[in-house]
């Protein structure tokens, strides 16, 4: 993206990757390798409960469903000393002391339990997630599991983690507050959550840890000052302290450096045009959804729009009709395109509006 002003080269993280993301814009504005194809380790349990809170959503699934552990979803964890809820064979929790489990503790005994209840088993588990991958246009991510162990198919990107998040967060507003909660309690066994910007940090309200020896130690964070979130992926690190304090400092960065402005939007038509054989003769121009955009700090007075109309607004049209497209420019230089349509509904005029105006189409009026 073109800059009015100078700003200042992201810090330099000590990582496999990194992305830093503008949630309203959805813009990178800082990254190291996003595309490169890492370990998830333990955030590929954003995506299991991204599915389970869909789930929720769509009424297949309630908070308070109880869930049958089963023998496999204890004796993974077990077997292999994973981080667990520490769930007991044949008992039955709730759903939402099963997400809690997840997202607080990162327990592998719970993701399973969780997915075999929603779909049977956890490889079928498995396929559902890599179709939500898919729709939400994660290009560079493949599941093999629900709880992120090394396996070669098993991988994403920095990009594709901050994509998740942004969708997390944008579909699952109150849910998603689970994601700040900082301690949970389980049999009487106390965990804390993994995620430390919880406490050094006010403004940070997520997201979740990751770690194994191969995929070295893993954040997805999101922090949210004066209305703006950010959200920061920082991938294999050295420790879990080092991998904090680099997403601290993207945070910062992009906090510090950049700003999000709302530049279309239904309210502010970019122009008004005629509209031939309606019962009005005008229509406002624009886009129905917000265009956000991350700008360098400052930089606002400097942005303008030249609006393209290219096709001819004749009546009937509905809200949401193409007539063109938009160029944003930044100190001249053009940052972004978008497409214009109409406003709102425009009905077709009486008799001797539609005839004025088709002679006037044709006459090139």
């Amino acid at each position: 993206m073109a800059s009015a002003q100078a700003v200042p080269a992201p810090p330099a993280i000590d990582a496999k990757s990194y992305a830093l993301l503008d949630y309203d814009s959805g813009e990178l504005i800082a990254s190291l390798n996003p595309d490169l194809h890492v370990e998830p380790a333990s955030l590929t349990k954003v995506m299991t409960v991204y599915v389970a809170f869909d789930e929720i959503r769509q009424g297949r699934l309630h908070l308070d469903d109880p869930v049958l552990i089963s023998e496999n979803a204890w004796r993974v964890s077990m077997d292999r000393d994973e981080s667990r809820m520490f769930l007991d064979v044949g008992s039955r929790v709730k759903v939402s002391d099963l997400l809690r489990g997840i997202i607080v503790q990162s327990g592998n005994d719970a993701c399973i339990a969780l997915a075999e209840h929603i779909a049977g088993s956890q490889a079928a588990f498995v396929d559902l997630m890599n179709q939500y991958a898919k729709t939400l246009g994660l290009t560079d991510t493949h599941f093999a599991d629900v709880n992120g162990m090394p396996d070669a198919n098993h991988y994403t990107s920095a990009r594709d983690l901050v994509i998740l998040a942004r969708a997390l967060i944008r579909n699952f507003p109150a849910e998603y507050k689970m994601f700040a909660e900082r301690d949970f309690t389980w049999h009487k066994i106390h965990q804390d959550n993994r995620n430390g910007l919880l406490w050094k940090d006010p403004s940070v309200d997520g997201i979740k840890t990751g770690h194994t020896e191969s995929a070295g130690y893993c954040l997805l964070s999101s922090a949210i000052r004066d209305g703006r979130r950010l959200i920061a992926a920082v991938m294999g690190t050295k420790s879990w302290a080092y991998r904090e304090s680099a997403s601290l400092e993207l945070l910062n960065y992009g906090f510090r450096f950049y700003e999000t402005d709302r530049v279309l939007g239904p309210e502010a038509p970019v122009a008004t045009v005629r509209a031939y054989k309606g019962a009005t003769t005008q229509v406002g121009v624009g886009t129905l959804a917000p265009v956000y955009l991350a700008l360098p700090a400052g930089s606002r007075a400097q942005l303008a729009v030249q609006p393209q109309i290219t096709q001819k607004a004749i009546a009937p049209l509905s809200a949401g009709q193409s007539l063109g497209q938009a160029t944003i420019l930044l100190a001249g230089k053009p940052i972004k395109t978008v497409p214009l349509v109409a406003l709102r509904d425009v009905a077709a005029g009486g008799f001797w509006r539609r005839l004025i105006d088709t002679i006037r189409l044709w006459l090139g009026w």
